[in-house]
């Protein structure tokens, strides 16, 4: 992806996300931030975990779209792109006039993305969201937690980090558009839109028939038994719920003909019996422990695993051979371990996602206006004088990847 150009405009979480997996991949991506914006805008150091993971392999340019000079600059940026990424709420992204019809007069084959929270139309468009909001209006913290817990978020941004990857998705069809037509175009998704997508079957359901699902727990809505069990030294995953990998279960457990009796002869059968299933089958486990259980059931071709923490599955060494967790060092904080991307690509066995960490406020300022935009030393210096832009005290003069600008 060297080739391309992102000019990224998001802020908070989904959008970078987007912009990480195109940085990643090699492509250009030049983060705009204002001048006057020297934090993260989630709300932590920049030098902190968070930022440095969402923001790795992308260049900081400090430009103030509010100044004439600003907007001269954004427009030189968006003739030479292919991407424009923006989360801006509506009536912010035609003042600052990087909404689609705007852009297209200036370069014909940008693809402009972008994220919202409710979508850019219907009555709800306008409305400010994060990730917690749009998990309640979405349904999936209904679906979350017991019926003694009630509704919980889940445990990670899900409607953000699925809206950043179906917005990549969407630029990534958009760019094979445009190799036949020769023509941008705008793309979009929301946190609503992906967290409904991400629900799935559960949504599908009361489309199909108006039944609304239930909090389950740990057990699966439907296929049963598929959930948590007590073992002599903790709890683990078993999921068993085809007739042939049941009967293979009760057989392991020494449960006799518990397959053949009415209750539990089918998927249905067990899961309406699902409480009384799931006993049984503890009844047993609690006197195994964890690593025989998950042995003996997974050589028998039965899922089933531990219950980590994080800790414990960073630790797996499966990991280690799926490259997710990636070593980069900064500057000032020396080395540091990010999470690597879940995509593996055969053209490119030993391709390094992470090669830089995130940038320092406007490390790429100067190199950027000059060496990219072709804006001579002297405009750049008056453009700091006028705070259309801003320089860091670490402007590097030759990065090391500069040949990808």
């Amino acid at each position: 992806m060297s080739e391309l150009t992102v000019v990224d405009l998001t802020r908070h979480r989904a959008g970078p996300v987007t912009s990480r997996l195109f940085a990643d991949w090699g492509a250009v991506v030049i983060k705009i931030e204002e001048p006057t914006d020297r934090g993260d805008s989630m709300g932590g150091s920049r030098e902190g975990f968070d930022y440095q993971n969402l923001h790795r392999n992308k260049h900081s340019l400090s430009v103030n779209l509010k100044t004439d000079e600003g907007q001269m600059i954004l427009k030189r940026l968006v003739a030479k792109a292919d991407i424009v990424l923006e989360n801006f709420r509506p009536e912010v992204k035609f003042r600052l006039g990087v909404d689609y019809e705007s852009l297209k007069t200036i370069n014909p084959r940008i693809i402009c993305g972008s994220i919202s929270g409710f979508g850019q139309q219907g009555p709800c468009a306008s409305r400010p969201a994060v990730d917690q909001i749009i998990q309640g209006v979405s349904g999936i913290m209904s679906l979350t937690g017991t019926s003694d817990t009630g509704p919980l978020r889940t445990g990670v941004a899900i409607a953000d980090v699925s809206a950043g990857m179906n917005l990549a998705i969407a630029v990534l069809m958009a760019l094979y558009q445009r190799e036949r037509t020769g023509e941008g175009q705008w793309v979009t998704t929301s946190l609503l839109e992906s967290t409904l997508a991400m629900m799935d079957f559960q949504v599908a359901r009361w489309l199909h028939d108006g039944t609304l699902p239930q909090r389950m727990g740990n057990d699966h809505p439907t296929l049963m038994p598929t959930g948590i069990v007590k073992t002599l030294d903790g709890e683990i995953n078993i999921a068993a719920a085809e007739d042939d990998k049941f009967s293979i279960l009760c057989e392991l457990l020494e449960l006799g003909a518990l397959y053949e009796r009415p209750e539990y002869q089918d998927i249905h059968a067990r899961s309406n019996n699902r409480v009384a299933l799931m006993a049984l089958i503890e009844s047993v486990t609690k006197n195994h422990k964890s690593d025989d259980l998950i042995f003996w059931l997974n050589e028998k071709g039965i899922p089933c695993g531990p219950v980590y923490d994080v800790g414990q599955a960073m630790s797996n060494p499966q990991l280690d051979a799926l490259n997710m967790k990636c070593s980069v060092t900064h500057s000032r904080l020396g080395e540091m371990l990010l999470v690597g991307q879940p995509i593996q690509l055969g053209a490119y066995p030993a391709f390094d996602v992470v090669r830089q960490p995130a940038p320092e406020h406007g490390e790429h300022t100067r190199q950027l206006l000059t060496d990219f935009l072709a804006f001579t030393p002297e405009q750049v210096d008056s453009f700091e004088k006028n705070r259309s832009i801003s320089l860091s005290e670490k402007q590097s003069v030759r990065s090391h990847d500069e040949a990808l600008i």
